[in-house]
């Protein structure tokens, strides 16, 4: 992995260094998530950069007074940042008492805020369709609906589409299969639907490259700035942001389009285990709330109700 690693100013600093590396390379593994190791890296440089002592010798209340303190923007943080805050702190404790480095965990005596989160919301087939609708016919076009094709066909999360490399690609009989690492280290190898196939193809031909001539490590995803380097999932993110607004839709970030992936599954028949297979859930449990909060609840009752009552 990349250098995650700290410098806060504590004694025996080496050997706390090496706990708190052993910890992202196990957050890392566990989660599949690059993105979730470098956010834990940068509060946890942070919280003990400002603290400047050694984790055991952290206080509730120290670790209580950072969560709620104004970060960078001036800003006073919100629930949800607070109760990030302490998650990570709290995470990188539980580490270190499984490790019987620490016999204790300041968060345990801390209550975290009650948060209110947005629902999740998926796009219809319809939105589906202006949203390619306002994607030009650009090298950079080209690429953003592969990606979206993907994306929503597949129902991948954005870290797994965005690692895929020519080598994660292999070609069976006339059909496309993809390998992939998921969250929590699911490792599995699918179909890749045919129309992403060919966004894909031209969008790699349109950037001077052919599927079969590329070497295994290079991204599917060409920047387009020179570099080699594959396209950031920073970069597409402010690219559909404007792909929505051009298409009248509300802004989201890159993870509606598994949210679409799911709703869309569901709208054309597919059953719950099938959808909680597509997208690799740990239970029925997990994929019946997540289609709860996506679907809503339809109310099929009220109408007797109110004609009963003479509406």
């Amino acid at each position: 992995m990349r250098s995650t690693a700290v410098s806060y100013p504590i004694g025996s600093l080496e050997g706390w260094e090496r706990s708190l590396m052993a910890f992202l390379v196990e957050k890392e593994r566990r989660s599949g998530s690059r993105r979730t190791v470098e956010s834990y890296s940068r509060m946890l440089q942070d919280f003990f950069g400002r603290l400047g002592k050694a984790p055991d010798k952290v206080t509730a209340q120290e670790v209580f007074v950072w969560a709620h303190a104004v970060g960078v923007s001036g800003r006073d943080p919100s629930p949800i940042t607070i109760g990030a805050r302490m998650a990570c702190v709290s995470s990188f404790f539980r580490f270190l008492q499984r490790m019987d480095i620490v016999d204790k965990n300041p968060c345990d005596r801390l209550e975290r805020p009650k948060t209110s989160p947005s629902p999740p919301r998926g796009l219809t087939a319809d939105d589906v369709r202006r949203l390619l609708a306002v994607i030009p016919d650009t090298p950079v076009g080209l690429r953003n609906r592969a990606l979206i094709l993907t994306l929503v066909l597949t129902g991948r999360r954005r870290a797994e589409v965005f690692r895929m490399t020519a080598g994660d690609l292999s070609i069976e009989n006339g059909t496309c299969f993809y390998t992939y690492r998921g969250k929590g280290a699911k490792t599995g190898r699918r179909e890749l639907p045919l129309p992403a196939v060919d966004a894909l193809r031209a969008a790699l031909r349109a950037f001077g490259r052919e599927l079969e001539d590329m070497s295994p490590e290079e991204s599917l995803w060409p920047s387009g700035a020179g570099t080699g380097r594959g396209l950031t999932s920073g970069t597409f993110y402010a690219q559909l942001r404007r792909y929505l607004k051009q298409a009248g839709l509300p802004a989201a970030g890159v993870h509606i389009l598994r949210h679409t992936a799911a709703k869309l599954r569901r709208d054309v028949g597919e059953s719950i285990e099938d959808v909680s297979r597509f997208l690799d859930h740990s239970s029925l449990a997990v994929t019946t709330t997540y289609l709860r909060r996506l679907e809503g609840q339809e109310d099929l009752g009220w109408g007797r109700v109110a004609e009963a009552i003479g509406l």
